[in-house]
């Protein structure tokens, strides 16, 4: 679909999906705060809906700044770079703010260790991916809190929200057709986005292509052995609660991006959060999430694709210790 078709849809639907949820709060509030009653949760339905509320504000906000930034490039006041650079800063801003708003309302809290690997680029920094509240940590923590200009890899179905749209579509970003039947071209398009990282630069990768359920673990684990591939299903049969890395746009990037290092991000307490419908179950409340990042000098990454990918494999395992460490194995469901 074209991007102007979309749009058409997606951007009157959240203007009038926000002011609509809005003018209704004096109805919504009063019946989230009775079925939180008789449910016996502590306000979840409330906080639910001021969840959405803040949501729905921050999305026709995000668009309301767009446009002006939109307003002030045709009138040519805006350069090259300022252009690129706030755009980087409303992406950053728009994430960690939703990332507020989460610990505000829910009680989420944090716990991060190695912080300090992150304030100099170029790096690629590659995440475990559980929860659909995972992919806001980046902007917060490395994006708004260091100032690195974060280029995402990110599922083609994240266009059908329109501030991720349009201000995404502006910045060297990749939105992956996961289902494609030329995955060269995928691959092709993430070693595109890590070329030319400078030092206040980052590129963003989920190895594992999509989060984490002991579903899809079976799934893949009984793939492989179809297949025959004895070695990567040794590897995938090790890790209990992260999917093996996908070693196409990962080593493609590391190809493409030869000066820069790599940071590893491992998190835990966000396993049960994998849909919207989780958030309205309380799943977030009160959560402690622990996230860590490692750094990996580029000097100590081997040259060749097939040593590459052995390294992955052996960092990521790394990664899932420290990790298993922190989370229920039987946690994490889908």
């Amino acid at each position: 679909m074209p991007a102007f078709v979309r749009r058409l849809v997606t951007i009157p639907a959240i203007v009038t999906a926000w002011a609509v949820w809005l003018v209704a709060t004096p109805l919504w509030l009063p019946i989230a705060f009775v079925v939180d009653q008789v449910r016996g949760d502590i306000r979840v339905a409330v906080r639910a809906g001021c969840f959405l509320a803040f949501y729905l504000s921050l999305e026709t906000l995000g668009l309301a700044t767009a446009l002006g930034l939109w307003v002030a490039r045709v009138l040519g006041v805006t350069s090259d770079e300022a252009w690129i650079d706030s755009h980087h800063r409303l992406e950053a801003w728009w994430g960690s703010r939703l990332l507020w708003a989460t610990q505000k309302i829910f009680g989420l809290r944090l716990e991060v260790t190695g912080a300090e690997v992150l304030g100099q680029g170029p790096y690629l920094l590659l995440v475990r991916h559980s929860s659909i509240a995972d992919t806001l940590l980046a902007s917060d923590l490395v994006g708004r809190r260091h100032g690195i200009r974060l280029r995402y890899v990110l599922k083609r179905e994240l266009l059908w929200d329109p501030c991720l749209d349009v201000v995404g579509n502006r910045l060297p970003n990749a939105f992956i057709d996961r289902g494609s039947d030329d995955s060269k071209r995928e691959i092709a398009r993430v070693a595109d986005l890590a070329r030319g990282l400078g030092p206040r630069d980052g590129l963003l990768i989920y190895p594992e292509g999509t989060r984490f359920s002991t579903a899809k673990r079976e799934r893949i684990l009984h793939r492989l052995a179809e297949l025959g591939h004895t070695e990567q299903l040794a590897h995938a049969r090790a890790l209990e609660v992260m999917l093996p890395p996908r070693v196409g746009g990962t080593l493609a990037a590391l190809e493409a991006a030869p000066q820069a290092d790599v940071v590893l991000c491992g998190h835990a307490g966000l396993e049960g959060v994998a849909g919207i419908g989780d958030l309205w179950r309380g799943a977030l409340l009160g959560q402690c999430v622990r996230v860590d990042f490692r750094r990996v000098p580029r000097a100590v990454i081997p040259d060749t694709h097939e040593d590459r990918q052995a390294w992955l494999y052996e960092a990521w395992h790394g990664l899932h210790e420290w990790v298993a460490a922190r989370v229920d194995v039987e946690e994490p469901t889908a």
